[in-house]
């Protein structure tokens, strides 16, 4: 792989993850740090890298390859914009947005780049969206055997996301748990990357039925804590979905799978991997890989997968597989459940 020169965007929690892919991944150099905040960039500028207050500036003085983009949900798009324009490749973390009009923005961007540059093909930037959970062994596994058509037809599916949040850490990140900055609560920050494996593995969501609600942070944030919810795939079948933020403890993510030859089990987490109990009897298991890139557990164990590979990539023909177009698909399916619920933006 030709040696690549990265810029990070947004110095906050979930960087560190990027971060630590990037020191692990042979030919990537991480040469720059942008962030808004004054008090981040006193934390970047302790690493001995140049610091910069906005994307633009980053790109402009040190013409980096490509950029990460780690910034609060509000704050995605703007610099992803950024570094297209400059022809820049982009690493967005999660969502894809805090709203559907922002996320259109950035998809219909990606779609003009081709038309507006002379080389097109692989000269045109790529962009990535950071749903690292898709590159799980137990997620991957179950969507090969999914498609080999061994296990029969699907009969319905369940997901759950059960963690534990405090009044402490939303006060100390204020734009979380706020719908103008972070677009949403636990559906949009925690069990998005749930959302989007249930779709990906099981197909498109047609309508989502049910309601989010305040069972323990009213008067903390203004978003959810708890979510029902119905999904209705357009193969007809139906997921039923649960989260929230009010247990004491984290649980495993779980997805569940029922099919005409085998009930299927995804955990995720510090230990996780897929179960599948066949009906004649059978159990075969497939562990996931421990995570190697730093970060918390519960943020999964394969961005420096993701990463890996959107870096593999960069020189072959289209675009990256996880690209804007396909992370509004889980944006439509929790900003359907918020209206359905009467709130949200």
């Amino acid at each position: 792989m030709a040696q690549r020169r990265i810029g990070l965007i947004g110095y906050g929690d979930v960087s560190v993850v990027h971060v630590g892919a990037i020191e692990a991944i042979d030919g990537l150099e991480l040469v720059g740090i942008a962030d808004i905040d004054p008090t981040a960039r006193e934390r970047a500028a302790a690493t001995g890298l140049p610091t910069f207050t906005s994307a633009e500036e980053l790109i402009d003085v040190l013409g980096p390859d490509a950029v990460h983009v780690t910034t609060p949900h509000d704050q995605h798009i703007g610099p992803s914009l950024a570094a297209l324009e400059r022809g820049v490749h982009v690493l967005q973390e999660k969502p894809l947005a805090h709203t559907l009009a922002e996320g259109e923005r950035l998809v219909e961007a990606l779609a003009a780049v081709p038309a507006r540059r002379a080389d097109g093909g692989a000269g045109a930037p790529k962009v990535a969206i950071c749903f690292q959970n898709r590159y799980n062994r137990g997620s991957q596994e179950l969507r090969r055997l999914l498609a080999s058509g061994e296990l029969g037809a699907v009969r319905g599916a369940y997901a759950s996301v059960v963690w534990s949040r405090t009044a402490e850490y939303y006060a100390a990140k204020p734009w979380r748990g706020r719908w103008e900055t972070a677009g949403g609560g636990l559906l949009i920050n925690q069990a998005i990357h749930t959302l989007d494996l249930v779709q990906w593995l099981l197909g498109p969501v047609e309508r989502t039925e049910g309601l989010v609600s305040q069972k323990k942070f009213a008067g903390v944030v203004e978003t959810e804590d708890t979510a029902d919810l119905v999904l209705h795939h357009a193969s007809g079948i139906t997921t039923t979905f649960y989260a929230t933020l009010t247990a004491p403890v984290a649980r495993p993510v779980e997805l569940e799978v029922e099919t005409d030859n085998a009930y299927l089990e995804v955990r995720s987490g510090s230990v996780g991997g897929l179960t599948v109990r066949w009906k004649d009897g059978r159990v075969d298991t497939f562990s996931d890989r421990v995570a190697t890139a730093g970060g918390r557990s519960y943020w999964g164990v394969s961005h420096e997968e993701l990463i890996r590979d959107f870096y593999a990539g960069l020189d072959s023909e289209g675009p990256f597989w996880i690209g804007p177009a396909e992370a509004m698909d889980s944006l439509r399916i929790l900003k359907e459940a918020y209206r359905s619920s009467g709130v949200g933006n």
